[in-house]
């Protein structure tokens, strides 16, 4: 019987079980899912590029932009998308390039580009050469008598890009204005009728600047703004005295203490009024 059961059990084939991993998407070889992190990473820099455009861009600009990839706008060579960027002008446009310093044109600039060139450099140099005589003429004026010396230790003049600023300011012991009020001294009404006589030379419109020396933060109220405003518009009013035409006053301005012009914003020579003789090109 042994040898029966031995002999029926070594008849039997053996049984093999194979187990197979069954893996989904190709495992490590599939794609999908990299397709879709550049289509993601895409869109962040598409957003992200939106977000500084508008940023960096003003709404004439933008505007432009938009009428670039609009296919209802005409383009052609000499249209620049409307007024966006370049204001309607085009990149090759030598009018609009070399007036508004936005480039240079690949060719030499026409005959009427060059004259007109040559033109507003000519008006500036000679408005400066004006300038340079008022100031010196007020300089003169300094040495006429001992009451034009008083008078101009209140006074320096300088030439800037907004035209020839005559500044005039407190010295100790004589101020432009009455204690913290807009009522002239006498050396300021003085002063008022040197510089109408100085600037009927020129036809130059005028700016009045009114500066203030910074009050103590004790105060409850403080009144640089107005009085600085108030002293602008006596000084105004002295020059209309003076038979300065109105219509020659561009723009009257209480600045307040906002323009120190010394280190120290309590300083007494901060109380002043600028009085601009305004370039006719700016």
């Amino acid at each position: 019987m042994l040898g029966v059961g031995m002999a029926g059990q070594g008849n039997t084939a053996p049984v093999i079980i194979k187990r197979k991993k069954v893996i989904a998407g190709g495992g490590h070889h599939g794609g999908a899912w990299k397709v879709a992190y550049a289509d993601f990473v895409t869109a962040m820099m598409a957003f992200f590029m939106l977000m500084w455009l508008l940023n960096a861009t003003t709404e004439k600009q933008r505007k432009g932009i938009a009428d670039y990839f609009n296919p209802t706008v005409p383009m052609a060579r000499v249209s620049g998308g409307g007024d966006g960027a370049f204001g309607g002008e085009s990149i090759f446009s030598e009018q609009s390039l070399a007036k508004t310093g936005t480039g240079q044109p690949d060719g030499d600039p026409s005959e009427d580009a060059q004259q007109g060139g040559k033109q507003g450099e000519g008006k500036a140099s000679a408005e400066k050469e004006i300038f340079e005589k008022l100031a010196e003429q007020l300089a003169k004026k300094g040495g006429e008598s001992m009451t034009m010396e008083t008078l101009m230790r209140h006074v320096v003049t300088r030439v800037t890009d907004e035209g020839l600023v005559v500044e005039l300011f407190d010295v100790p012991g004589a101020p432009l204005f009455e204690g913290q009020t807009a009522n002239p001294a006498q050396d300021t009404r003085l002063i008022a009728a040197l510089l109408a006589e100085v600037f009927a030379i020129a036809t130059n419109d005028l700016a009045i600047n009114g500066h203030i020396q910074t009050y103590p933060v004790t105060l409850i109220e403080n009144p640089a703004w107005d009085l600085t405003t108030q002293r602008a518009h006596a000084m105004r009013a002295l020059l209309e005295g003076e038979k300065m035409p109105p219509k020659r006053i561009a723009r009257v301005t209480g600045h307040a203490d906002r323009k120190p012009i010394t280190d120290d914003p309590a300083a007494l020579r901060n109380n002043r009024i600028e009085v601009v003789l305004l370039r006719s090109i700016r």
